[in-house]
């Protein structure tokens, strides 16, 4: 059965045309529109960015970012796109481009809300391209994509879903981090407070040590939108929390989706609120063995590996580390034939 959205697009009322984005020649971005949003804060939106595409395509990936994040990472796109890859990115709902004055950034309450974006996304990729797709997704959307993926593949009945060939995961968010308590008594504090204050704001340590290592304007040699992109992070909130721990309740029992799978992640874990030297060599946002004991919770053949010296965003790593996270990718196309 198709979903209201991809009704939608049938009808010729999914979205705007395609036009000019902020990154340039190169790519051009489209509006989805969502209606209402569920959460109180007006009307929501999507945004679909694609990458020109090669002339002989044979594969469609299509990118989800995480939290306090957008799609800007080029030379992801141009990595697909050399390989034959029509390439496309989405922002989702109250993130990025999709984001409209006076709401919460990145706030849901339910992870399923992102189901519409992601259905009419993929349907159209699909109608565009005609081609399978792989998806891929980083930290927050590393958690958002496989659920999705599991429910789509409730709703059609079928295991792995239609027309996705792979899955491609950047440090995917599959725990909470931090000590034990928080993820016991912890989470239980977090749900009662979503029920009542779902948008107050979690009083947390200050910190942009991640952030300063990404920014050119700090220590890094990425240029992106601060205000997309924020070097200290949006501001978290209970029922944003609330949702995501959710989330990693129904990953932890297990999602099978059928399909080959690939994790990355970096081989350590440090966190600090200054940026200094192991900042740029390890994971400052999550931990990087809760990634690796979770990994095989999306079924089907999954291969997990750290990558030395990753940041928590891989493809945004020192050179030798994103080197070593392409070669990586490359191989593992090559092995499931979906180079």
């Amino acid at each position: 059965m198709l979903s209201a959205m991809s009704e939608r697009l049938k009808a010729g009322l999914g979205g705007s045309a395609w036009v000019p984005d902020v990154l340039g020649d190169d790519y051009e971005q489209r509006t989805i529109e969502l209606g209402v949003d569920p959460d109180g804060e007006g009307d929501v939106v999507a945004t679909l960015v694609r990458r020109t595409p090669p002339a002989t395509a044979t594969r469609a990936f299509l990118w989800v970012h995480g939290f306090t994040d957008y799609f800007f990472q080029t030379a992801l796109a141009d990595f697909f796109t050399e390989r034959g890859y029509a390439f496309y990115a989405l922002d989702l709902r109250k993130c990025g481009r999709s984001r409209r004055p006076d709401q919460t950034a990145h706030y849901v309450s339910d992870l399923e809300l992102y189901d519409a974006e992601l259905d009419e996304a993929f349907a159209i990729v699909r109608e565009e391209t005609g081609l399978d797709v792989m998806l891929g997704a980083h930290s927050t959307g590393g958690l958002i994509v496989p659920l999705w993926l599991a429910r789509r593949g409730e709703r059609l009945g079928s295991v792995p879903v239609p027309g996705v060939t792979g899955l491609l995961l950047d440090s995917p968010w599959f725990d909470l981090q931090g000590a034990p308590w928080m993820r016991s008594i912890g989470t239980q504090v977090i749900r009662t407070v979503a029920q009542v204050r779902p948008f107050e704001r979690i009083k947390l340590p200050p910190g942009g040590a991640y952030g300063n290592s990404l920014h050119v304007s700090a220590f890094g040699e990425w240029e992106y939108d601060t205000e997309w992109k924020p070097l200290a992070g949006f501001p978290v909130t209970y029922g944003w929390l609330n949702a995501v721990r959710r989330g990693h309740a129904q990953l932890h029992r297990g999602l099978d989706l059928g399909l080959p799978a690939l994790v990355l992640r970096s081989d350590a874990t440090y966190f600090s609120r200054k940026h200094g030297a192991r900042t740029d060599v390890s994971d400052a946002v999550l931990d990087v063995t809760q990634i690796a004991r979770w990994a095989g919770c999306v079924g089907g053949s999954v291969t997990s590996l750290p990558i030395a010296g990753a940041r928590h965003d891989v493809f945004l790593s020192q050179p030798e580390a994103r080197a070593a996270a392409y070669a990586a990718i490359d191989r593992w196309l090559a092995f499931h034939g979906l180079d």
